[in-house]
């Protein structure tokens, strides 16, 4: 199916490594061109030389997302540099603080608020105007299936709960002016360098016992396999998809591991 996607101009945020980095591949894939920023300077530098060595147009810049001014910043240049934006995917989120209200300060609290949620709504409000200037543009918040179901790191999952809300709510804010919001929750997803690959190595026999547990598939899922749905949901082809939460777990249930 061609998802329409070929010129677009796409914005990514924490777009160097696992759901991030694998948007960003699948954008590229569909003709679209991309900015993205993660925190290391070097990391970003060389995921954009690796897409340009590819051919495609990219730019990045090392950022701090909690840092409202930089991000602001970033998302203007990046529609500078890639004459202008159609697509958003708030992806950078997170969570700091232990497993359990009793694990985490309210420090902990409202920067979990502010790497998910509180930077989803500033780079929306950020690339409004050349959102609004778009025929087809598209937000999707990375948001998480412990949006709306309970886990073992309450901070977390609240912070996500937010990001569907507020998607929802923009959907309805930024229809008439031709803006599509959706949120896409993943479900447990297994990268090499990600949290789950530290819990498989961390206590291989729970992790095991969690999978045959709650994965009636017997595994974990892909970046690939997330990154596919959100090239559809931020397309043309989803055309009146909006204020949506998409679920991307293979039928997954609880969706943490205790102790984590």
């Amino acid at each position: 199916m061609d998802l329409r996607l070929d010129g677009r101009r796409a914005l990514v945020t924490g777009g160097t490594r696992g759901l991030g980095r694998a948007i960003v591949e699948r954008l590229v894939e569909e003709g679209c061109a991309v900015a993205l920023c993660a925190r290391t300077r070097a990391v970003v530098e060389r995921t954009v030389a690796e897409l340009r060595a590819r051919g495609a147009t990219a730019y990045g810049a090392p950022l701090d997302v909690t840092d409202e001014a930089a991000l602001q910043a970033f998302v203007q240049r990046a529609a500078d540099e890639l004459g202008g934006l159609d697509l958003l995917v708030a992806n950078a989120g997170g969570a700091v603080g232990g497993p359990g209200i009793e694990d985490s300060s309210a420090a902990d609290w409202r920067t979990s608020f502010d790497l998910n949620v509180v930077h989803a709504a500033v780079a929306v409000r950020a690339a409004l105007p050349h959102l609004s200037a778009s025929d087809a543009a598209s937000v999707v918040v990375i948001s998480s299936v412990s949006g709306s179901r309970a886990q073992p790191r309450p901070q977390y999952a609240a912070a996500k709960a937010a990001e569907i809300a507020l998607a929802a709510c923009l959907a309805r804010e930024l229809g008439p002016r031709g803006v599509r919001v959706n949120t896409l929750s993943p479900g447990s997803i297994l990268f090499e360098g990600g949290s789950w690959a530290r819990r498989r190595d961390d206590d291989p026999e729970a992790f095991a016992a969690f999978v045959a547990r709650e994965l009636p598939h017997g595994r974990l899922g892909t970046p690939q396999e997330v990154a596919d749905v959100t090239a559809f949901l931020l397309s043309p082809r989803a055309s009146w998809v909006s204020g949506t939460d998409v679920v991307v777990d293979g039928a997954q249930n609880a969706p943490g591991m205790a102790g984590y």
